[in-house]
């Protein structure tokens, strides 16, 4: 008994605990409210003392915990990257995609929606409530600067939703695209503060970059890099969805009664456009009339859904985008391709959406789910030039594409051997029926995006258009709004900047309501506008596509629109109401100021090198970096600087037998890198120019016998410019074994998710001697690698 009665007391204790009662905090709005949610995180209240000796004789207080609201809705935000307001269906587009037709359907879609023109500044700017420039950033990620508005930098007067409802009783988790974290913060040294866990999301599973491969991807769960899924049918897509299913059912089923927030942002459809075949063979011959004809077929569809006004005007091609017509018999047979795959692309993708929704719904959950699912974070990229390119990172480079370059990729574009974009045409058609297309943040071409909105609980219009003005800073207040949360006045300890955004219900409620965003800046890369109380002033200051010397800032031709009546921005009435353009030219330097768009950059790929950019260095000046067996996934911001400047490559092994085979040290993959490595028992260094030319030097006509070796490399320039060739020279033991000449380098980038890896090739490989991951594995031992500038 003297043993049994300890327990018996223990175990009284613990049932007591568990079934004590909780004190929650309530919302300063809601029913009992008790805390401030407006101070975050939300205080737990002094316990009061007790002076009960035996605590068989106390009874316990409540429990403090912080859970949301009663009835707040779970939050999901799907975000589709790079697809105009003309490519689906729902927005009087040629792609089928159901899922978002069935959303529509019921719910809302908005036709006056807008973001910023490119990927990192829509997403903070969607993520937080704050526009871009206030959340440092101008631009992407990769091209931050060292002036306010493009640090990079999110400031701490600004937290994110995921952080806001996590703070109030929240699940939250990120799925896909993020590219908001600072690359040269992406190592395993962090910091790990503006990384998705440190922002507010429990979980996350994607990749942290701007792009990447769907059949190869570099992903991180959480903040470890881990191998993709070995599968002949693994898509990245599926994935991501796969993942998201089984986190929002683990929530379901474990905290049934905790409300949910999920950001689900695929890498589709930005380049490269990678999807299943079978999914592009659906589109086959369906684009043979070419962009003019799409574009005013969509044109016509647009009307008769009513989801552009009937007096709308279609506006004319830009003597920049080549007619159709023109275009040669070949050249039509590549384009054509390039818009099936892009089609097939996005109707896979809305395929996956829906199957996290049937998700949703199966575990009952979607009557509740105030659902953005928001058709673009810019308008359709025209990045991948005049003709498109078979590999991306050309056209990141400032290399236009050439169809003769394509021909022979036709059959297999869009899969595997393929990093594909499409051409301009098509970005402009999808952009039906406005000007311009991504990053041109002068007109909606760049900026307006289809959106709908569904929440069959809290929304009673179903199957509606809503026409007010409205732009990505005022999804976080609807989701505050509907959740009955306050935004925070300060979060740890720290002032914050109240948001830019309105919430957006009010026009859910009353299709007629009266605008509550009643001006929006826009800028990217100079490309620049005002909208105010129904006007648009708007002056477009470079391409996308064309790298030519650009005029002085100042001298740039503004235009003058009224889109309350002229909804596709095509009759400029600068000329008859200057008085009007000069009223908002002064509206658009005061939010300029206000929100740290001064100066402003129009640079482009010269800022992928920090150096020239004039932002922060992991590396901090150093020339030379030691690297160890088992660092993989090195991004270029985190890695010494090879890019066409002279530099070594000094390599510590111990070969095993005379068989030793893998890759040392390799940078970047399949479309354009570097490896060094061994093949058959010899050292082999390979430089990949974008797939196009490989330059390979292998040494030694036998084997090198097993023991201690040192295997060096060097690469002389020919010039100081970027690009440049130069002299290749391999090494062991510090004898030159080979030599050869690379006509050509990569100018700024190499990949925008492939790193370096050392001891083995992740994702794609950089040379056809190996294959990638584990097969690519170093058999001997590596000591150390040490790349040096000279």
């Amino acid at each position: 008994m003297k043993t049994i009665r300890p327990l018996l007391t223990l175990l009284s204790l613990a049932l007591s605990a568990a079934f004590a009662p909780t004190l929650s905090a309530q919302t300063k709005s809601g029913a009992g409210d008790q805390l401030d949610r407006t101070v975050l995180p939300i205080h737990e209240p002094a316990p009061k003392s007790i002076t009960t000796l035996d605590a068989r004789d106390a009874k316990a207080p409540p429990r403090f915990a912080v859970t949301a609201p009663k009835g707040a809705p779970n939050v999901v935000i799907v975000l589709i990257d790079d697809i105009g307001f003309g490519a689906s269906g729902a927005f009087g587009g040629p792609i089928k995609m159901p899922t978002l037709d069935k959303m529509a359907g019921n719910g809302l879609r908005f036709n006056r929606f807008h973001t910023t023109a490119l990927c990192s500044p829509t997403r903070t700017a969607l993520l937080t409530g704050h526009n871009h420039h206030a959340n440092n950033a101008g631009a992407i990620m990769e091209l931050a600067t060292a002036f306010p508005g493009n640090t990079g930098i999110r400031p701490l007067a600004i937290t994110p939703l995921a952080q806001i409802l996590r703070h109030n009783g929240f699940s939250t988790a990120a799925f896909g695209k993020y590219h908001e974290t600072p690359p040269w913060e992406v190592s395993t040294s962090g910091p790990y503060d503006r990384w998705p866990t440190g922002s507010g999301f429990d979980k996350f599973y994607g990749f942290i970059g701007g792009e990447t491969n769907q059949w190869a991807p570099a992903i991180f769960d959480g903040v470890t890099r881990v191998e993709h899924r070995q599968s002949p049918d693994y898509h990245f897509t599926t994935d991501m969805t796969d993942q998201a299913i089984r986190w929002v059912s683990a929530q379901k089923s474990l905290t049934p009664d905790r409300p949910f927030y999920m950001y689900f942002a695929t890498g589709a459809t930005h380049a490269p456009h990678h999807a299943p075949k079978e999914w592009i063979e659906k589109y086959k011959g369906q684009f043979s009339g070419g962009w003019d004809k799409l574009r005013e077929e969509t044109f016509e569809r647009q009307k008769k859904l009513g989801v552009i006004p009937a007096d709308t005007q279609l506006t004319p091609r830009p003597k920049e985008i080549p007619a159709w017509a023109d275009m040669s018999a070949d050249q039509k047979r590549l384009f054509e391709r390039q818009m099936e795959t892009f089609a097939g692309f996005a109707e896979h993708t809305d395929n996956e959406v829906g199957r996290l929704i049937a998700q949703l719904e199966a575990i009952g959950e979607l009557d509740n789910t105030l659902l953005f699912y928001i058709v673009g974070d810019n308008g359709a990229s025209a990045e991948g030039g005049p003709e498109g390119t078979y590999n991306e990172m050309m056209a990141l480079n400032g290399l236009v594409g050439k169809a003769e370059q394509m021909l022979g990729h036709i059959e297999d574009w869009g899969g595997p051997t393929t990093f594909p974009h499409y051409a301009i045409g098509w970005a402009w058609a999808t952009n039906t029926p406005f000007q311009w297309t991504k990053q041109v943040a002068s007109h909606f071409g760049g900026t307006r995006n289809g959106m709908v909105m569904h929440w069959p609980k809290g929304i009673k219009a179903k199957g509606e258009i809503r026409s007010q003005f409205h732009h990505v800073i005022d999804v976080a207040p609807t989701a505050l709004e509907a959740t009955k949360i306050p935004q925070p006045k300060t979060v740890d300890g720290i002032k914050q900047r109240p948001m830019d955004g309105v919430s957006m219900l009010y026009a859910a409620a009353d299709a007629k309501a009266a605008d509550k965003r009643t001006t929006q800046y826009f800028e990217m890369f100079g490309n620049r506008a005002i909208y105010h109380n129904g006007w648009v002033a708007a002056t477009r200051h470079s391409i996308p596509w064309l790298m030519v010397p650009l005029p002085p800032l100042k001298d740039d031709v503004w235009e003058l629109y009224n889109v309350d009546e002229d909804f596709s921005q095509a009759e400029n009435l600068a000329a008859k109401n200057p008085a009007k353009l000069k009223e908002l030219q002064a509206i658009f330097d005061k939010e300029a100021v206000r929100n740290h768009v001064f100066p402003i950059d129009d640079r482009r790929s010269e800022r992928f090198v920090a150096s020239i950019a004039g932002r922060p260095d992991l590396l901090g000046g150093r020339k030379s970096l030691t690297v160890y067996p088992g660092m993989t996934g090195l991004l270029e911001n985190a890695f010494i600087n090879v890019k066409s400047v002279a530099h070594t490559i000094t390599a510590e092994v111990e070969v095993t037998d005379d068989r030793t085979n893998g890759v040392i040290i390799a940078q970047a993959g399949y479309f354009g890198g570097w490896a060094l490595y061994m093949k058959d028992g010899k050292a082999r260094h390979e430089y990949n120019l974008f797939g196009l030319e490989r330059t390979n030097v292998g040494g030694e006509s036998t084997a090198l016998a097993p023991g201690k070796h040192t295997i060096g490399y060097e690469f002389i320039p020919d010039e100081k410019k970027p690009g440049t060739g130069g002299k290749s020279i391999l090494s062991v033991d510090g004898k030159k074994v080979a030599e050869g000449q690379i006509p050509k380098t990569q100018p700024f980038a190499f990949s925008g998710d492939e790193g370096a890896d050392v001891g083995i090739d992740g994702e794609t490989n950089v040379s056809n001697d190996y294959k990638p991951g584990p097969p690519s594995a170093f058999t001997g031992k590596i000591v150390k690698v040490t790349v040096e500038q000279k």
